[in-house]
């Protein structure tokens, strides 16, 4: 692999991601990779991919960049590696690339301590009231209607978590030094924990004081938390989403809201981001947050790193560091 000289005989990597996702990525790995941006060309997107398709083997994605449809691999036939800057693959046509022998590489591990907290934090801010008393004392209520209405202890409350991988783990295990008691829904039990398993997600939801959803968004997954889930949650029941938007059937999500068929709700994500349903502004129960648990300084650094291993790997003919989990 070549790493000095001449910029064009530096390994091609595609880049198909918002230019702001980039930067750290480019600065600091430049002078191994020649990064081809899209955002850069003048050409459509089909005429750039076409004007590198019979050369690049590689290319970098994300969730929030294109999504990489089938018609995309297919305009790229030399495609051999798909590094992608997110947990999930939902963004990607596994199928297709199953087909075509193509490897994704994802940063499963590198999100999950910064995301765990963010779903600690969002569930600690709904029940306590924190950014709800906030506003009520910058708007100066505190002085003219006095003291505000109690949030709800932590400690002793059933949280049902959703999908116990990496991040659901880490969530359970700050959750128990809150004396929190843990119970969870997985594609499959896990022998090596000793919280109750539920098998169905409505059930989990109707023993809970709170759901924490930490799973990916799959076909199986997609709008699980249905009405029928929301209301087995219950009025006082708590929902936190640090997932997915899709996996919640949002339009029910936010009925229930409305009409105080749930608690309240703590979300990070939503279905048609950056589109956030308006009705939702006005509730004081409900915590809203950009889609950013995984923004940490100390996160970017270790994803750039991640990434930009996967490639040396590939292009040395290694193992990929960090191989993607079909889920």
């Amino acid at each position: 692999m070549a790493v000095d000289g001449n910029h064009s005989e530096l390994p091609q990597v595609l880049v198909l991601l918002p230019p702001g996702c980039f930067t750290l990525l480019e600065s600091n790995y430049s002078h191994k990779f020649n990064f081809l941006k899209a955002w850069d060309s003048p050409l459509p997107q089909d005429q750039f991919l076409a004007a590198h398709a019979g050369s690049v083997q590689a290319l970098l994605s994300s969730a929030n960049g294109p999504t990489i449809t089938a018609n995309i691999l297919q305009m790229l036939p030399s495609l051999k590696v798909i590094v992608t800057t997110s947990a999930g693959i939902d963004h990607v046509d596994l199928a297709e690339c199953r087909s075509r022998g193509v490897a994704i590489a994802s940063t499963p591990k590198i999100f999950t301590e910064d995301v765990a907290d963010m779903a600690v934090g969002l569930l600690l801010d709904v029940m306590r009231k924190i950014s709800a008393g906030d506003r009520y004392v910058r708007d100066g209520l505190w002085a003219t209607r006095g003291d505000y209405a109690l949030g709800s202890k932590i400690r002793g409350k059933r949280v049902g978590i959703v999908g116990l991988g990496n991040i659901g783990l880490e969530v359970a295990k700050r959750l128990e030094a809150f004396g929190c008691n843990i119970l969870y829904n997985s594609r499959t039990e896990k022998p090596f924990v000793s919280y109750p398993f539920y098998s169905d997600i409505s059930e989990l939801a109707a023993n809970s004081d709170a759901l924490v959803i930490c799973c990916a968004l799959t076909a199986e997954t997609h709008h699980m938390i249905n009405k029928k889930v929301l209301l087995a949650l219950g009025r006082d029941g708590v929902i936190v989403n640090i997932g997915r938007g899709a996996i919640i059937d949002e339009k029910e999500m936010v009925r229930c809201l409305v009409k105080g068929e749930i608690g309240g709700a703590g979300l990070d994500v939503f279905e048609d981001e950056p589109e956030v349903p308006e009705e939702l502004f006005a509730l004081d129960n409900v915590v809203l947050s950009p889609h950013y648990a995984t923004f940490t300084p100390e996160c970017f650094i270790a994803l750039c790193e991640l990434v930009a291993g996967n490639f040396e790997a590939f292009f040395s003919n290694k193992p990929l560091l960090s191989p993607a989990v079909d889920n």
